[in-house]
């Protein structure tokens, strides 16, 4: 029997990344892993027990790794996250969360902490994993690769209007800057930086809607 496919979607916060690498994943009949939300668990541990005067201690935290248990579990047919036995799959898509994650995310003992986990879920084939560092770092060998990226207005709105979706309150220019400077720091941080593998198929849905992205993706699968 053929092996099932290994897809890497990479690109910028508010690409619809997730979303679509869900939808992939269920058209194919393969998994899809959201790693930025293993990223967004650890932040949200992190503001549990590592937060001081507004101030993450990283130090503290990366002592405090072993002590973090983040598992998917489906849940009514969708993976959902789960810290340490916990539910805390809305709770990783707080603003608050958004303002920390790009910090955690680039400390290299994080980002080798959940490799290992990364790496081992795709080693039978059939997923699809989105985030920013899979085709470069994570899966540079699988067997198809994607860039989405879009404009800084465009995304900035898309994240406003999923916000106030969801029922949080939200300024679209702070929303803007949130996603500026959480480019900024993925794109500069020294270890597995956001950028796109040089093998990788660019896709810029600026003008494209959801549906319209998932056919294009699907059109170099298929």
């Amino acid at each position: 029997m053929k092996k099932k496919p290994v897809i890497a979607i990479d690109g910028f916060s508010s690409t619809g990344k997730s979303s679509i690498s869900k939808i992939i994943a269920q058209k194919l009949d393969i998994i899809h892993m959201d790693t930025g939300a293993l990223y967004r668990g650890i932040t949200v541990y992190a503001l549990q027990h590592h937060l001081e005067n507004n101030t993450l201690n990283i130090p503290a935290l990366i002592n405090d790794l072993e002590n973090i248990d983040l598992e998917f579990r489906n849940i009514d047919g969708n993976l959902q996250l789960f810290l340490n036995d916990k539910n805390i799959d809305t709770e990783i898509r707080d603003p608050k969360v958004s303002d920390y994650v790009s910090e955690v995310a680039k400390q290299p003992e994080v980002r080798a902490f959940l490799l290992s986990r990364q790496r081992k879920m795709a080693e039978n084939g059939g997923i699809v994993m989105d985030g920013r560092d899979i085709g470069t770092v994570v899966l540079p060998n699988a067997d198809y690769k994607f860039f989405l990226t879009a404009s800084p207005d465009e995304r900035a709105v898309r994240r406003y209007k999923e916000l106030l979706a969801s029922g949080v309150e939200a300024d679209l220019e702070e929303v803007k800057a949130n996603l500026l400077m959480r480019d900024k720091i993925d794109s500069e941080r020294e270890t597995s930086p956001l950028k796109q593998a040089e093998d990788a198929i660019l896709i810029d849905n600026t003008l494209l809607d959801k549906e319209q992205t998932i056919s294009l993706i699907l059109s170099y699968i298929q």
